[in-house]
C-alpha cells in the first residue's frame, strides 16, 4: 500500500514538472523541468518494478537514468554553443 501512495505521489510529480516545462521562463527551466521528468521517471519505473514483482524493471531505470543525463548534459551544451560540435577557437574562455 506504501509503495501504491509513493506511485501516485511520483505521478504527481511529474505531471507539475511537465507543467513547469511547457511554461518555464528561460530554456534552462524548462531543461530543469525535463530532466526532472526523467528523475521521476526513474523512481516510478523502479517502484513499479518493485510493485510488480519485476527485479529486472530496476536495470530499465538505470539505463534510462543514465540515458536522461547524457541528453541533458547534450542538450544543455548546444543551448549554450548552438552546436554539438567544438570548433575550439577558445572565445568563450575553455579549453
Amino acid at each position: 500500500m506504501m509503495f501504491a501512495a509513493a506511485a501516485i505521489a511520483l505521478l504527481a510529480t511529474i505531471a507539475m514538472a511537465i507543467a513547469r516545462a511547457m511554461r518555464g521562463p528561460t530554456v534552462f527551466d524548462r531543461t530543469l523541468a525535463a530532466n526532472s521528468v526523467g528523475t521521476g521517471a526513474v523512481l516510478l519505473l523502479a517502484v513499479v518494478g518493485f510493485l510488480g514483482g519485476r527485479p529486472d524493471f530496476l536495470d530499465i531505470a538505470i539505463t534510462y537514468g543514465l540515458l536522461n543525463a547524457i541528453g541533458t548534459i547534450a542538450v544543455l551544451k548546444f543551448f549554450r554553443y548552438g552546436s554539438m560540435a567544438d570548433a575550439g577557437d577558445g572565445k568563450d574562455g575553455a579549453r
